[in-house]
């Protein structure tokens, strides 16, 4: 009989599957490195798994993913290992501010935009159960900014200087796929821990398949241009807004 501790395990990674479908992650029948038999390789070690895929996501199949496998997961395509594992938190760590909330922000006098420190939203000051204390975090609203994923933090260095300024806060709006990125416009990018507010461009390979990120500062006298690989933790925000101080 299957524990019941099991049995919530794979709830919980229904759940994450569909969000990785969401952001573009996983594309059931895709044949260019995002198929599941491309999942089931990297988690269950032979792309021929995809059927087991598909059990564990039936509710009517009493087969469901062990603790192994699921730790996998949260390394390779970026899950929170306390949501996944234990129940706590939220998936990705990070929670954007949804829809939902912005239609009840009048109402709650808080907003749709999310506030943090460079440094919280890299991901390195996280507390203990995945998720932002109320110290580092708050939410406000500016007219004209409406919608859901939006996130909102000052910049540090002089990289992007005269386009941005040290000290200027830049809102951005979540990416939901690297494919809708344009390029030389502004992103926040995060990859492997770190936010980097630049200028960006796609390589491409030969066969068309989008590899690294070339990373441009506005200030490129004293800031050189570098590349980054593409992964299943590279996140983008667009940069839409910048508030300079006074």
């Amino acid at each position: 009989m299957i524990r019941e501790d099991r049995i919530e395990l794979n709830e919980r990674f229904v759940k994450v599957f569909k969000l990785l479908q969401e952001r573009g992650d996983i594309i059931m029948n895709d044949r260019g490195g995002k198929g599941i038999g491309d999942f089931a390789d990297k988690i269950l070690g032979n792309r021929a798994y995809g059927h087991i895929v598909r059990a564990f996501l039936n509710p009517k199949d009493k087969r469901v993913i062990d603790y192994r496998h699921a730790r996998l997961i949260c390394q390779e395509y970026g899950v929170n290992e306390s949501y996944l594992i234990d129940g706590l938190g939220t998936p990705f760590g990070i929670d954007l501010p949804q829809t939902t909330h912005y239609n009840n922000a009048a109402e709650n006098g808080t907003g749709n935009i999310l506030y943090t420190s460079v440094q919280a939203f890299a991901g390195a000051s996280v507390a203990a159960d995945n998720t932002f204390s109320a110290e580092e975090n708050a939410y406000f609203a500016i007219p004209g900014i409406r919608g859901d994923g939006l996130v909102a933090f000052p910049i540090e260095g002089n990289s992007m200087e005269p386009e941005i300024m040290n000290g200027d806060i830049v809102i951005c709006r979540e990416v939901r796929s690297i494919n809708e990125i344009k390029d030389n416009e502004i992103y926040a990018v995060k990859n492997n821990g770190s936010v980097n507010v630049k200028y960006v461009q796609r390589i491409y390979t030969k066969k068309g398949r989008l590899i690294e990120l070339k990373l441009i500062s506005a200030n490129n006298l004293e800031h050189d241009p570098f590349n980054i690989e593409v992964n299943e933790l590279t996140r983008l925000y667009k940069v839409t807004r910048k508030i300079s101080q006074f």
